[in-house]
């Protein structure tokens, strides 16, 4: 392995109450996550003081699924938790330095109210505010939003790239000093600086400009977690960090080299998107104390639950078939989240799993990477990744919380800052800073000035 530069990112990712399925039903959880304030408080405040990168809140408009039964035992499953850009406003007003994104749908969103939406969190934190752009992969939000069926991928994706064309230019209404607010004249902002989108496309007519002022990292930090063929296209050309799930070092590897060649044929620099694999560490002092937390939460899964996560995932019923039958291997494609459909048929069949066993995998990790072992075991494998161009940095999947996190800040953080691979302190305020990302110019300067008069 050789030396890379700098320091890898590390980003909290916070569901509720931890990413294991049964994380409400620890001794141990705050079974009232979704809606305890002082709960996030504390996790954000302790991946600060951790020097974590960033905040991760994901998000769906609706509840996932029919199968109330077993939603009923999952209760972390986008049926009790915040809105995640109220819950981030909030959260900056506790928190200095670290980043603070959320996940929002182009699918079921409109550009303008989301360009406001995030220029204000960036405003209101200081510019610490990253959008995690999203086509949707849950098709039961349709039905909140008057349709009968959800988008067909491609039309998703095709939305998606002119929804973030659309933002990107309504956070260019104005230039950097357009707002004088010179009460000596009475010139509150100089005409000559803020222009119209005057937008016409497929799917969206946008006039602007943005009523908010440029905020100050220019645009919020552009996060992007889809790793399908067209997602891969839509980060290569667009995000400047995405987030992704691979089992194996091999899969790792040819992801990121996909997404960084994908960025340089869209004339950008391999350095202008940053890949964060999802991690989900059971930490222990031993590998026999992490063992014993993983199979302490397994004990707790109820099957319905496991068997209902395994359902959405891949988009078909299974519960009338033998639950230790070979997962079936003509299961058609998905018009949700293909790339973690293909991730899991692939992984049953690589270490030739059962339906309950696949089931109970992704029940624990949901999918992503799962280490499990002591904090030297852990580091081992993330500087294996970092180092041979597998990862840039990782979003951490605490099993729960607050525990888990506690662990992983306690145990692996402190290894990681002795082999130099993390930061021991901030080095800059905005989240740009801490990832090593440029502030984006103006763009859009051709658009027509509004009449000063």
């Amino acid at each position: 392995m050789t030396r890379r530069n700098g320091h890898m990112a590390l980003g909290a990712f916070l569901y509720p109450t931890g990413h294991h399925a049964a994380a409400w039903r620890h001794p141990d959880g705050q079974a009232d996550a979704g809606i305890n304030f002082r709960h996030y408080a504390r996790l954000a405040q302790a991946a600060e003081a951790a020097k974590f990168d960033l905040l991760f809140l994901a998000d769906s408009a609706g509840a996932r699924g029919e199968d109330w039964g077993a939603l009923a035992r999952f209760s972390t499953h986008y049926v009790a938790q915040f809105e995640p850009l109220t819950l981030l406003s909030a959260l900056a007003a506790v928190t200095e330095r670290i980043g603070l994104v959320a996940t929002a749908s182009t699918t079921y969103n409109e550009p303008y109210i989301l360009a406001r939406k995030f220029a204000s969190l960036d405003h209101i934190s200081g510019g610490r505010a990253g959008w995690n752009l999203v086509t949707s992969g849950n098709e039961a939000e349709a039905f909140n939003f008057g349709r009968e069926e959800h988008l067909a991928h491609g039309d998703r994706y095709r939305r998606a790239g002119e929804f973030l064309d659309v933002a990107r230019g309504l956070w260019d209404s104005w230039e950097d000093d357009a707002f004088v607010r010179d009460k000596a004249t009475g010139v509150f902002f100089d005409p000559e600086k803020v222009y119209r989108l005057d937008h016409r496309g497929e799917f969206f007519g946008v006039r602007g400009p943005l009523n908010i002022p440029r905020s100050p990292q220019g645009w919020p930090v552009l996060v992007q977690a889809g790793s399908s063929g067209p997602g891969k296209a839509l980060a290569g050309a667009s995000a400047e960090v995405v987030f992704t799930a691979q089992q194996t070092l091999a899969d790792a590897q040819a992801f990121y080299r996909e997404v960084k060649a994908e960025a340089i044929a869209n004339g950008r620099s391999p350095d202008d998107v940053k890949i964060m694999p999802g991690i989900f560490p059971v930490v222990g002092r031993t590998r026999e104390e992490a063992e014993a937390k993983f199979e302490a939460l397994q004990n707790l899964i109820h099957p319905d639950v496991a068997l209902s996560i395994l359902e959405h995932r891949l988009g078909v019923p299974l519960r009338h078939l033998p639950h230790d039958a070979p997962v079936p291997t003509d299961i058609p494609l998905t018009n949700a989240a293909r790339s973690r459909q293909t991730l899991l048929l692939e992984l049953a069949e690589r270490e030739k799993l059962s339906i309950l066993q696949l089931a109970l995998r992704v029940a624990g990790a949901r999918g992503h990477w799962q280490v499990t072992g002591t904090p030297e075991e852990i580091v081992d494998v993330m500087e294996e990744r970092f180092l041979n161009d597998g990862a840039d940095g990782f979003n951490i999947m605490p099993p729960h919380l607050p525990g888990g996190l506690d662990d992983f800040i306690a145990l692996v953080v402190p290894e990681l800052q002795r082999r130099g691979l993390f930061r021991t302190e901030y080095e800059g305020r905005t989240l740009r800073d801490h990832l090593g990302l440029r502030r984006p110019g103006r763009r859009h300067r051709h658009n027509r000035a509004i009449d000063a008069a």
